[in-house]
């Protein structure tokens, strides 16, 4: 058995062509959708993520800001910087690239965001709402997921689910996200003491820690959905996820590959949440 590939680059184009028209309908009432990117220091891996976002913008009919500062930025000059954005009203999501430089507290930044223009869903406001199952907005990735599960028709109630990694942006909410959907969860870290016992049993499983080969094909159950999370390079240079593809491909019923499966996704969520946010500011 051969594993069906999730394909993220051509789901993301069926959900982009749908943000452009409702982007186009907001325009034309006057609230044209609009990013702003905040972008500080040069870490090259941060660049290339912010060249993408940007340009999904422009050839999706969003307006978008990209604010690059230097290393050196105060965090003092960053946050009235946050504070400016929030006032403008032809800014309706705002997002500023992780990692930040060390002298700058992430947590104090992401907290100066204003709820209702916080589009990655970090906001310890949105990430309560989350959890109260009541979100304002779906952090990018887990979002992203949860549509190449619906997508693909894959029933998550009472299913089996086990999260691999434990972080505030993708782990703890893909966490809730399948607990919402009917999923009984299990979230497996550094610390789990083994790991294969729960996968194995497991009708899903996201993996989700930035560690390559966490999840090979012994650890899978047969059919089961298998979603890589994970960005790693392997040791001739090339892209590679947290899953052993090779192995795991011929046990799982579906897979996603890196590149071309969950990263494109992500993207396509932050325009979504910027649109989501727009058609608020509209209403209100």
């Amino acid at each position: 058995m051969t594993a069906q590939l999730i394909d993220g680059n051509a789901l993301s184009k069926t959900i982009r062509a749908d943000v452009a028209t409702r982007a186009a309908a907001l325009t034309a009432r006057g609230h044209q959708p609009g990013l702003a990117v905040v972008l500080v220091g040069d870490n090259p891996a941060s660049e290339v993520y912010v060249r993408n976002k940007v340009k999904a913008c422009q050839d999706n009919g969003l307006h978008s800001v990209m604010d690059r500062f230097p290393a050196t930025l105060a965090e003092a000059d960053l946050l009235a910087h946050i504070a400016k954005l929030n006032a403008d009203p032809a800014i309706h999501g705002i997002l500023v690239q992780l990692p930040l430089s060390a002298h700058i507290d992430s947590h104090k930044v992401i907290e100066a965001i204003a709820p209702e223009k916080d589009v990655d869903g970090f906001h310890v406001a949105n990430a309560g709402a989350l959890m109260t199952g009541k979100p304002l907005f779906r952090p990018c990735t887990p979002y992203g997921v949860m549509k190449m599960f619906e997508a693909h028709d894959i029933d998550l109630k009472g299913a089996n689910a086990v999260v691999i990694g434990r972080s505030n942006i993708v782990g703890k909410p893909m966490a809730l996200l399948l607990l919402e959907a009917g999923a009984t969860v299990t979230i497996c870290h550094s610390k789990t003491r083994d790991i294969a016992a729960h996968t194995r049993n497991a009708d899903v499983v996201v993996a989700a820690t930035g560690r390559r080969d966490i999840l090979t094909a012994d650890m899978v159950k047969p059919g089961a959905t298998v979603i890589d999370v994970g960005m790693n390079r392997n040791d001739e240079g090339k892209l590679c996820g947290d899953v052993d593809f090779a192995g795991v491909k011929d046990v799982a019923g579906y897979i996603t590959p890196v590149p071309g499966g969950v990263g494109p996704m992500t993207i396509t969520m932050l325009l979504v949440n910027t649109i989501e946010a727009t058609e608020r500011a509209a209403q209100g």
